[in-house]
């Protein structure tokens, strides 16, 4: 019971970080209709900037209001120099330009922090454990990394249903065209959601920075799974990306501890040993192509989709 709870919230904390990363790019695809292939690299950086911010200062909350700050401006920028001139192409050509942004913030993290990996430590005030049942400790950190994940899930539920910005980029992700005929600055909206969602990856990679190792190419498997959650929660619907993180984070996490020792039970332990991570990995895929035959839209697609 104890080891399921644990994996339990392990899931529930991967799939908050799923979601910080995964907020951010449904709104950029579900708004401009953008896939931004890019948007693993402003999650690396904001783990770089948080690891040697952290370093050089010994402040956890400093690191990340900068790893958040200055990875929101390179956000912005890159919308301005680059993805401003594709929102009018096709869907090949911003593949393959994003693509090659990828590899460009690959090399460049090389070229300023090095090729050698990062490693940060989880901050003092952070680094106990809580003891949420008689004999079932939990690491204080991870359990913060939830809290700002709800945290951050309310306040933007807040922007989007409350607010009159959030009323035009729900209008956006429905009627892009008809917003602009209404008068609406559509390219500062769009700058502003571009920001929006290269804070939220930067705060993922921030977070995430004392838990992974820091290192160039890191938010690449990451964008994979972000993409699995605006797939099975609907583009453009930040509803639909939490409950999905929370789906994947929880399959992932159970899967990968309990599908090994149930194999065990009717097949030899080296089979088990190599059926168990096997299968685990292809769980949220199954996920995904389960959630896709009943609703081909996603959970909780946005209207218009």
């Amino acid at each position: 019971m104890i080891t399921l709870l644990e994996q339990l919230l392990n899931g529930l904390q991967f799939g908050v970080m799923l979601f910080l990363m995964a907020a951010g790019l449904t709104l950029i695809f579900g708004i401009m209709n953008l896939i931004n292939l890019a948007h693993g690299s402003l999650y690396m950086i904001g783990a770089y900037v948080a690891a040697s911010t952290f370093g050089a200062t010994h402040s956890f909350l400093l690191s990340l209001l900068a790893a958040v700050t200055a990875t929101a401006a390179v956000g912005i920028v890159i919308e301005r120099l680059v993805f401003r001139t594709l929102y009018e192409r096709d869907h090949l050509d911003q593949v393959l330009a994003t693509f090659g942004l990828i590899l460009f913030f690959n090399e460049m993290v090389r070229i300023i922090w090095g090729a050698t990996a990062l490693y940060t430590q989880v901050p003092g005030f952070l680094s106990g454990q809580v003891e949420l049942l008689p004999g079932a400790p939990y690491p204080a950190y991870r359990l913060a990394i939830i809290a700002v994940g709800l945290l951050v899930a309310v306040l933007l539920w807040l922007l989007i249903s409350r607010t009159r910005t959030g009323m035009l980029i729900r209008a956006g992700a429905a009627n892009r065209t008809m917003v602009g005929a209404l008068g609406v600055n559509v390219s500062l909206l769009y700058m502003l959601v571009f920001g929006l969602g290269a804070a939220l990856a930067a705060l993922s990679g921030a977070m995430a920075a004392p838990v992974f190792t820091v290192e160039s190419g890191m938010g690449d498997d990451f964008l994979i799974l972000s993409f699995v959650v605006i797939v099975i929660g609907g583009i453009g619907s930040i509803r639909g990306a939490f409950i999905a993180a929370v789906l994947v984070g929880v399959v992932d996490t159970t899967g990968r501890a309990f599908l090994r020792p149930l194999f065990a039970l009717v097949m030899s332990s080296t089979a088990a040993d190599n059926a168990g991570p096997t299968v685990a990995s292809m769980l949220i895929y199954v996920l995904m192509a389960t959630v896709l035959f009943f609703r081909p839209t996603g959970l909780f697609p946005t209207p218009g989709r």
